[in-house]
């Protein structure tokens, strides 16, 4: 019910005296504003998480590191999920490990050398196989550290810092020693995340990021379900309170 019509219906009790139905806490539409844990940034168009790690691993490390949080290297699907992630402030510190206003992430893929007469010639292919719809880099730029021995290269991303070369989406491909160290990019399926920035199991029941702290949903594919709020009842004798926002039905009186 709205609030003004639950303040100002009255019943007819037993011998008719008046019974009033006093409001006790009114449901707020809720919106959820996390869906992914805390250092990754959410893309709407794939229901994914990213991250970037910038502690250097190589790339065998780096899949191990991705693999351990319920992801895998980076790749992309669009032109619109990788601009997303060229557009990206990524918490860049100073330990970088190549140029400070260039910054190169492993990713999902790797270059197969097919013939090393002339010049390189190979293909790019997705390194762990996922979604059919994954595009492919366009022809690499070869790395500094090339084995001759190697025949198979991996995928790094080269972003810029500054943010007008940023938000105009330029970026460039390499393909490099896949035993070099660098920072790489993580990326996972969006995630149910609870009040306290805990992740919530599918099926789980949680109370997810919000302003409501009495909310009960059901996780499913990453999205709060089935949610039911608890109402609570104003603390008795105290006229300013304030409700805390993390706990249901807590509160801290203001009165003097």
């Amino acid at each position: 019910h709205g609030k003004e019509n639950v303040d100002s219906r009255h019943g007819r009790g037993r011998g008719g005296e008046t019974t009033r139905f006093h409001t006790v806490n009114v449901a707020q539409p809720v919106r959820f504003s996390r869906k992914c844990p805390t250092g990754w940034h959410h893309y709407e168009g794939t229901a994914s998480c990213y991250r970037v790690y910038l502690n250097g691993e190589n790339y065998w490390d780096a899949v191990q590191t991705c693999q351990r949080v319920n992801g895998s290297l980076a790749t992309f699907t669009t032109d619109q999920e990788l601009r997303f992630i060229l557009a990206q402030e990524w918490d860049l510190e100073e330990k970088a490990f190549v140029r400070k206003d260039q910054r190169r992430f492993w990713v999902g893929y790797q270059y197969v050398i097919t013939n090393r007469n002339h010049s390189l010639e190979g293909h790019w292919e997705v390194a762990y196989k996922g979604s059919s719809e994954v595009f492919l880099p366009p022809d690499p730029i070869f790395g500094t550290a090339m084995s001759e021995k190697e025949n198979v290269l991996c995928a790094q991303l080269q972003c810029f810092h500054f943010p007008t070369l940023r938000h105009h989406g330029l970026h460039s491909w390499y393909a490099e020693n896949c035993y070099e160290k660098s920072s790489f990019l993580c990326k996972r399926s969006q995630t149910c995340v609870d009040i306290k920035d805990n992740i919530v199991d599918e099926g789980y029941y949680f109370t997810p990021k919000g302003n409501d702290p009495c909310l009960s949903c059901t996780c499913h594919n990453g999205e709060p379900e089935m949610c039911v709020a608890a109402l609570c009842e104003r603390p008795q004798g105290c006229q300013q309170y304030r409700k805390d926002p993390k706990e249901c039905c807590k509160f801290t009186c203001l009165d003097p």
